[in-house]
């Protein structure tokens, strides 16, 4: 009887296939919808495309009209003693339509203050990630108090460079 029992003990049980043949169906099933799906247009489908005399599903607003006046590049000293450097600015201010000529006259006004403003700021601050944005608005109402109100929409910083 010892002998019987060795015997069948050294036998391997066989595994059952049921979970495979399950994993191989749902396999089949999921890449077929998801074959169907894309193919069908369900899923990534392109942006349907508007013919004459249908509107568009995103009927995109006209652009309003802007003007640009370009400010002259300027190159200002910052720091001082031993940690001179030099700031190269350059921008282009986005002027209301008809006011182009107004604010081009009165552009020495316009680089006066911003060279006065830029030398003010010290260099540590320049050199924050979030400088750009702070200065920009600053000599954005700089620029409007010298041009006037309503003139001068924004300030857009061509080049900003700190050597």
């Amino acid at each position: 009887m010892a002998e019987e029992d060795e015997t069948e003990s050294e036998e391997p049980k066989k595994g059952s296939k049921k979970p495979l043949l399950i994993g191989l169906v749902l396999a089949l099933v999921l890449g077929g919808g998801g074959f169907y799906a894309v193919w069908s247009g369900l899923v990534l489908a392109p942006a349907p495309v508007a013919t004459e005399g249908e509107k568009s599903p995103a009927e995109v607003a006209p652009m309003s009209d802007v003007a640009f006046v370009p400010v002259p590049p300027l190159v200002v000293n910052v720091g001082t003693g031993n940690q001179r450097r030099h700031l190269r600015f350059q921008a282009q201010l986005e002027v209301t339509p008809g006011y182009e000529e107004e604010v081009a006259k009165l552009l020495p006004r316009v680089v006066d203050v911003l060279n006065g403003y830029l030398r003010a700021v010290e260099t540590p601050e320049l050199e924050r990630k979030t400088a750009l944005i702070r200065l920009r608005a600053q000599m954005l109402r700089r620029v409007q108090v010298v041009t006037g109100q309503g003139r001068v929409r924004d300030l857009l910083i061509m080049e900003f460079v700190l050597n």
